[in-house]
């Protein structure tokens, strides 16, 4: 056994007997065909990262109204199922899992992104200090209207929808993005909910949009096939509010009540500190849900296996790691040196940089 052998332990999560507790993070690729639908290549990158614990898939929009970058997949089209159900096929023919990640990016987007010239949503009209990548690069993103009455009925609508379509293609559940500054964070967050109707003020409102949403996802998916992100540090995208513990505790109260198969919480973002005080709310809200607890924050091998020992998380979801090592689990188990991510391949492009990292049987 080497010294981080409880990342290999079994792991129950919800419906699911994990064989390890290295999961693979969403990870934005950004080569998706101009419609949304998957690019073929994905199919390839998917089995090959096959021997994650759990795969949650890249971001994916629920909607047209949904999306943020250039060339990012969908679920809300029948081109969209079957262009996912080869990539879920080769998944599982590798054994693995696959969940697809429910995402409406909100007043992360802009004007060209979006149909006909349409103005992002969000909870208030308040503009992001933000960036997004267009067909013209790295571009500001566009003033935001608020979502009214029948643009939250039609939003709810959509993620039920996008649910059934990510059930027909296959994919073995649900995780609802609600973290980093998307549609749903935009709500939660008193720095960009701004209303006054009954999704905004009380942090109870603030929480609605969430929780409908789930109860809409919980009516395609059972419980033990459905997670949630949080980012509760509020780090990114522009985002505030002022009083994150008393927002994201109920959240997480809201949220245990449901019997998730898991809560997948972003503490720190690549290239910034999470300080001590930050790290003790982190580990109040941990308390506060009883389930399956996924962390993520640039962690590596020694961190991870810290975190399950001292139990402050079930499992760690690692992105970039995952993104140049498609052995990730393999690796971390021998402790073989791992491959540096280039960062220039991150975002769009083909081969390079998504499909031909090697893996150790190349390599050794």
């Amino acid at each position: 056994m080497t010294r981080h052998s409880n990342l290999f332990e079994p792991l129950r999560l919800g419906a699911f007997e994990l064989p390890n507790r290295v999961l693979m993070a969403p990870l934005t690729r950004s080569r998706a065909h101009a419609d949304g639908t998957p690019g073929e290549l994905a199919v390839t990158y998917y089995r090959q990262r096959a021997s994650a614990g759990l795969i949650i898939s890249e971001a994916t929009q629920i909607s047209p109204m949904g999306k943020g970058y250039i060339d990012t997949p969908g679920i809300h089209s029948e081109a969209h199922v079957e262009g996912w159900k080869p990539i879920i096929e080769a998944v599982h023919a590798a054994g693995g899992r696959i969940f697809c990640q429910l995402w409406h990016v909100g007043r992360i987007s802009h004007t060209s992104l979006l149909p006909g010239g349409a103005q992002p949503v969000s909870a208030s009209a308040v503009r992001g200090k933000a960036q997004t990548f267009t067909a013209d690069g790295l571009t500001d993103t566009s003033e935001p209207v608020a979502l009214d009455g029948d643009g939250i009925a039609a939003t709810l609508d959509d993620y039920e929808t996008a649910a059934r379509y990510a059930k027909a293609a296959g994919f073995d559940g649900a995780e609802v993005h609600s973290a980093n500054g998307y549609l749903l964070d935009q709500f939660l967050q008193d720095g960009t909910n701004q209303r006054e109707d009954d999704y905004g003020g009380s942090v109870e409102n603030r929480q609605r949009l969430l929780r409908e949403v789930m109860e809409r996802v919980l009516s395609v998916f059972p419980a033990d096939r459905v997670g949630v992100r949080l980012s509760p540090l509020g780090q990114a995208n522009d985002m505030s509010d002022s009083d994150p513990e008393a927002t994201f505790s109920s959240a997480y109260h809201m949220l245990a009540g449901h019997g998730l198969a898991y809560l997948h919480a972003i503490e720190q973002f690549t290239g910034q500190d999470t300080d001590e005080d930050q790290r003790a709310l982190l580990k109040r809200l941990r308390a506060l849900f009883d389930g399956v607890y996924i962390g993520n924050g640039d962690y590596d091998a020694d961190r991870a296996s810290a975190a399950i020992a001292a139990k402050e998380a079930d499992a760690i979801s690692f992105g970039r790691p995952f993104l140049a090592n498609p052995d990730l689990p393999e690796r971390l188990r021998v402790g073989a040196e791992l491959n540096a991510p280039d960062k220039d391949t991150f975002y769009g492009g083909g081969a390079e940089g998504y499909i031909d990292y090697p893996a150790l049987p190349q390599i050794h």
